[in-house]
């Protein structure tokens, strides 16, 4: 009890930090978020995952959009595990996501950036397992990206309050 009592001691000075979650609604991030609409993606399977995985990231309100997000990719496939036939046993997808944020009623960009995943995979003999294994390596990039450009945009929008 007497070791516990110093502990219990030092609660009210934590609360007094000054320590603020990124999310909570004094910030503004939260509701910044929600107002950006995903405009641009690349017309490609790995574009529709990102444009899904942005749209559940920002979790998009039905009133009229502040900001504009424009995003581009490029996707690298390396072979990185050589098995003695020289077939590649492994392989690494760096996926670069560059972004732009548009403030809607000006056009005038707020932000841009890039970003960069990677993920790998192994390659197994039968096709459909090997095609199985690159799209679930598709699907990983795709949401650790949304993942990243959520967290850039609301470090900018915690540093930029009220824009």
């Amino acid at each position: 009890m007497r070791a516990a009592l110093p502990l219990l001691a030092m609660v009210p000075l934590l609360a007094a930090c000054g320590f603020e979650p990124l999310y909570a609604e004094r910030t503004g991030v939260g509701p910044a978020l929600s107002a950006v609409q995903v405009a641009d993606t690349p017309q490609t399977r790995l574009g529709f995952l990102m444009r899904e995985q942005l749209g559940n990231a920002f979790a998009r309100s039905d009133a009229p959009a502040r900001y504009r997000l424009s995003v581009t990719t490029r996707v690298v496939r390396a072979a990185r595990g050589v098995r003695v036939n020289n077939v590649a046993s492994r392989y690494e997808l760096d996926v670069t996501v560059g972004y732009t944020l548009t403030e809607a009623a000006t056009n005038r960009v707020a932000t841009q950036g890039s970003t960069l995943v990677q993920v790998s995979y192994a390659s197994a003999d039968p096709p459909y397992a090997g095609l199985q294994a690159e799209q679930d390596a598709e699907e990983r990039a795709a949401t650790q990206a949304a993942v990243q450009l959520r967290l850039e945009l609301s470090r900018w929008f915690a540093a930029h309050p009220g824009v």
